[in-house]
């Protein structure tokens, strides 16, 4: 590529940056650690189903649970257990058992999240939080970090109709905070399924980060636009 062409690219994508008025940030594993919680709050839930760790079905399932982490987890039951009334026995004792991790101390701000979350809001932007977590587990999440004023919104899939991959939550949050054009919109998240969300929502920058599921291939490969080492460099690309 010449120079010329270098500098267009960059001009380009200045501009496109900065029309951004509305981030939309994943929580687990993007603003906020997870450390294997999901993981360990799956395992009870599948052993409240009779499905212990280390049984041949059990490998499978997690491998699922990884593969489409960030995606609404009553989805992910449904998918693992078929009949509603499992799937809906399985995300209850996943939501107890994750609530009691929480509880336990086991839940933290990624080094970073918080600083830039409020720096984006002071460069004039609207921040909306997304998960693939229940309101119940959102808000516990929320109460643990004392974040429930962080952002400007909070959304989880059943106030946006569809969880990710599907653009809902993302085109949910821009019409909640009255943003103008998906155009505005920049979604980060850390895994593939995010990146889904925000090319599907038609966001024009769809940042992946290195802080949580998957890795930089996976998120490219699912429309990333941007990789970052976390949501700290998300200020600073945004301008």
């Amino acid at each position: 590529m010449s120079n010329t062409a270098v500098t267009n690219a960059a001009v380009t994508d200045a501009a496109v940056t900065a029309d951004i008025r509305l981030v939309v940030l994943d929580m687990a594993g993007t603003t906020v650690a997870d450390d294997g919680l999901v993981e360990q709050a799956f395992t009870a839930a599948a052993a409240a189903l009779g499905v212990e760790a280390g049984s041949p079905e059990f490998d499978p399932m997690l491998a699922h649970v990884r593969a489409t982490m960030g995606e609404s987890k009553i989805s992910v039951f449904r998918h693992l257990f078929g009949a509603e009334e499992k799937a809906q026995r399985a995300n209850t004792a996943f939501e107890a058992a994750y609530h009691d991790l929480v509880d336990a101390g086991h839940c933290a701000a990624l080094p970073g999240a918080a600083e830039a979350i409020a720096e984006l809001r002071g460069q004039g932007r609207k921040v909306v939080l997304t998960t693939g977590f229940s309101r119940a587990t959102q808000d516990r999440i929320l109460d643990a970090l004392g974040w429930r004023s962080v952002a400007d919104l909070t959304l989880c899939p059943a106030e946006a109709g569809r969880g990710r991959p599907y653009p809902d939550l993302a085109l949910t949050a821009l019409l909640r905070t009255g943003t103008d054009s998906v155009r505005q919109i920049a979604v980060a998240g850390d895994t593939g399924y995010d990146m889904l969300t925000g090319t599907r929502a038609g966001a024009p920058v769809v940042a992946g980060v290195l802080t949580g599921a998957h890795d930089e291939a996976r998120l490219r490969a699912d429309g990333a636009t941007h990789v970052l080492g976390s949501i700290a460099e998300l200020p600073a690309l945004l301008g």
